[in-house]
């Protein structure tokens, strides 16, 4: 059925605002069914909240639809997991949230630009306890485009 990956905000946020980009290359593959994402509340949350900010969307020309198409593919296509919120391993809470939706989904990667989760010793301690691998969108790109 594929592999299972959780997508940090960022990086679909990334995906929008450069159609020329590694995140927009990984929104496709995701869109033609190529890995399954899984996806929080919290997660849906913070995207629709970075995407509307004005300096957002006023910087990279975003409309409403735009932001709408985004997370209706997202709400549409990705498995959602409810979290409980108490998972205190990264110091950013934001993260904390991100790290138990990889962990309450099963997913086998998280894919992220954030150092505090990339670099952190006990976060990748904690992640390696679950099977998951942490990882960059281009790593992502070529371990999905090796294994076609």
């Amino acid at each position: 059925m594929g592999v299972k990956a959780v997508i940090d905000t960022n990086i679909w946020v990334s995906a929008l605002i450069n159609p020329h980009g590694y995140p927009s290359q990984l929104r496709s593959l995701f869109e033609a069914g190529e890995f399954r994402a899984v996806i929080s509340a919290p997660m849906l949350e913070e995207l629709v909240d970075v995407l509307q900010r004005p300096r957002i969307m006023g910087k990279y020309k975003l409309t409403m639809s735009d932001i709408e198409e985004l997370v209706i593919l997202l709400e549409e296509k990705c498995e959602h997991v409810s979290l409980e919120g108490n998972l205190a391993i990264c110091r950013d809470v934001d993260d904390n949230l991100v790290i138990e939706t990889a962990v309450r989904g099963g997913a086998e990667y998280l894919v992220s630009r954030d150092d505090d989760i990339k670099h952190d010793v006990s976060v990748l301690s904690f992640f390696a306890r679950y099977g998951i691998r942490v990882t960059t969108v281009e790593g992502f790109l070529k371990k999905l485009l090796t294994n076609r």
